[in-house]
């Protein structure tokens, strides 16, 4: 099979000198899950170059995390400014000291693509910890609002909760979703539902699991089915929520789910959830930690739901190179200082790196060019679809910009395929594969991945 981007043909992955750097590497680091070493100054832009100088299209972008490109000439001018340097050698204690510069960076990025109606934001390291974050606040606000407004701690809570026991320590519930990912830090994983891997062995929180909609596809051809699907997990929810055993403080759902396996609902679901959130005095935690920051031809993937009112909180990390939530309600700010607080707060330098990554995206338009791209991308992987229909089933992400999705029976093997050709894909879910273009991803790379993918389809 000859290669697509520049190749001489189908290449052995890992290579040996790649397979060599891992087993080096495995002596004190687990590299049981290295794909492939990287040589790193020799990749640009969307194409990223392995030790053993294999050139790959990166439609993956490391599990969807690189927006703009390798070698970007606005991060690298980013990471040599003055104040990253500072930012590094200083790293600051930002909620006791921080630093001259750290409004300007946060109200001159950050904030400047802060998700409508969401004015306030909280850093973090990790969209992990963006969520379990989020987590906090939801509960910390559920028992000022159920303690009273300016009441004190009791005696009692202050004793009882140092002991992991009531009324301290209550009981409390986060709501998610079936085949759900939110992360693998101790609290998140609890809502997490996709996979035993990330679980297995890990004490859990007892909470909530509900029903995502299984769509199915066309779309166009099951509006009625897909409607009471969507109908039957929304009353899933307000089931749950009113007959917990404990009350549910936060509802978090992602706007497609992308581990579990590209699962899609509709805008109707969405607003349907917002309501019954509202009704119930529960926040709505969105979590945009892999749909936000343009991928979907939006600059936050719930842009598609045109909410009556903004979710409580938003979570990101990924693509904006750095992570946390926004929130707009005041009354998330807990009621004392330290009690949303660490060291570091997330990572100044990162924060920074993100501010140069928003000016790219918003100078150049970037999430128009995805929506566009996605459209022309989409339109090329339907031809695939007629033409393999058992190898390309249930197409989905039409209008979602790139992040585009599909089942096939052998997943695994067509990935596996693909990368033999120079193009990097993934996988997630039982069966299917998935697009992650970065946003720097143009019409001119839609052809070599168009061809990777009808080379290897016809061999299956």
């Amino acid at each position: 099979m000859p290669g697509v981007v520049g190749n001489t043909g189908a290449i052995q992955v890992p290579g040996p000198v790649s397979q060599a750097s891992a087993k080096k590497l495995d002596a004190f680091f687990d590299a049981r899950a290295v794909h492939f070493v990287v040589d790193y100054d020799q990749s640009e832009g969307t194409y990223l170059v392995d030790v053993d100088g294999n050139r790959y299209l990166d439609v993956y972008s490391q599990i969807a995390s690189i927006p703009i490109g390798y070698n970007h000439p606005a991060t690298i001018a980013a990471a040599q400014s003055p104040e990253m340097i500072s930012a590094l050698v200083n790293r600051p204690a930002i909620g006791n000291f921080p630093s001259k510069q750290w409004g300007d960076i946060l109200q001159n990025g950050l904030l400047k693509v802060a998700p409508k109606g969401l004015d306030k934001i909280f850093t973090a390291q990790s969209g992990s910890e963006a969520n379990e974050l989020a987590y906090k606040a939801s509960f910390m606000l559920y028992r000022r609002r159920e303690r009273g407004e300016g009441v004190e701690w009791s005696e009692e809570e202050i004793k009882s909760c140092l002991n992991n026991s009531k009324p301290g320590s209550p009981e409390l519930a986060v709501l998610s979703f079936a085949n759900s990912f939110h992360g693998r830090g101790f609290g998140s994983l609890s809502t997490t539902r996709s996979k035993a891997v990330h679980k297995l062995d890990i004490p859990a929180f007892n909470w909530p699991q509900a029903a995502f909609p299984a769509l199915k596809y066309p779309l166009e051809a099951h509006q009625e089915e897909n409607a009471a699907e969507e109908k039957r997990c929304l009353e899933g929810v307000e089931q749950l929520i009113t007959s917990w055993h404990c009350p549910v403080a936060a509802v978090i759902v992602e706007p497609i789910q992308s581990e579990g396996g590209d699962n899609h609902a509709s805008p109707a679901f969405f607003q349907g959830l917002r309501d019954i959130t509202k009704k119930h005095g529960v926040m709505m935690i969105v979590d945009e930690v892999q749909t936000g920051f343009g991928a979907t031809g939006k600059f936050w993937g719930h842009e598609h739901w045109n909410l009556t009112s903004p979710p409580d909180m938003v979570t990101f990390s990924k693509k904006a190179q750095t992570a946390g939530y926004f929130f707009g309600d005041r009354a998330l700010i807990p009621d004392k200082a330290y009690r949303q607080f660490n060291t570091w707060i997330g990572d100044a330098a990162r924060v920074i790196m993100s501010k140069a990554i928003i000016e790219e995206i918003l100078a150049k338009d970037l999430v128009a060019q995805t929506a566009r791209v996605g459209d022309a991308l989409y339109a090329e992987m339907e031809k695939l679809a007629q033409k393999y229909p058992e190898q390309v089933k249930n197409l989905r992400g039409k209008g979602q910009g790139t992040y585009i999705a599909f089942d096939s029976t052998d997943a695994a093997g067509l990935v596996k395929g693909m990368k033999q050709l120079g193009v990097l894909t993934g996988t997630c879910g039982a069966q299917t594969v998935r697009l992650r273009p970065m946003l720097i991803f143009e019409e001119q790379h839609i052809a070599p991945l168009i061809s990777a993918f009808d080379t290897v389809l016809g061999s299956l």
